[in-house]
């Protein structure tokens, strides 16, 4: 079982950046592939980015590549996200998530098996 818990959303003007954080706990953090999503109300939650358990290699979606950075701190079992150049169509509930150990990058939200609860993030123009 894995527990996580995002923080860092908030409100930012077009332009502006966040960082978010998704504490992880609960199992070995250090061989776990994380990624973030995002879901806006009425929309299917979509993929952002991810980091392979090793730290070696990440994936991200075409709308925030170069714009966005994900990266993992496993001495504190912590995954970042750090958003620049934010667009109100970035404004969304981000999500962070987990899948099993020793994984692949996966951008399908079905292949993920652990959730956090979610940090609003709301962009203004």
């Amino acid at each position: 079982q894995v527990q996580l818990v995002e923080s860092g959303g908030g409100l930012v003007q077009a332009g502006g950046s966040l960082r978010l954080s998704c504490a992880a706990s609960g199992r070995t953090f250090s061989d776990v592939t994380m990624g973030w999503f995002r879901q806006t109300p009425g929309k299917e939650r979509e993929f952002v980015a991810a980091i392979h358990w090793s730290g070696l290699s990440t994936y991200y979606a075409d709308s925030v590549k170069g714009r966005f950075t994900i990266s993992r701190d496993n001495a504190k079992n912590t995954v970042y996200l750090q958003m620049n150049s934010l667009k109100p169509e970035d404004t969304a509930v981000y999500y962070c998530a987990a899948r099993r150990s020793y994984a692949s990058l996966s951008i399908y939200r079905a292949e993920y098996d652990y959730w956090g609860q979610g940090t609003q993030v709301t962009v203004s123009s």
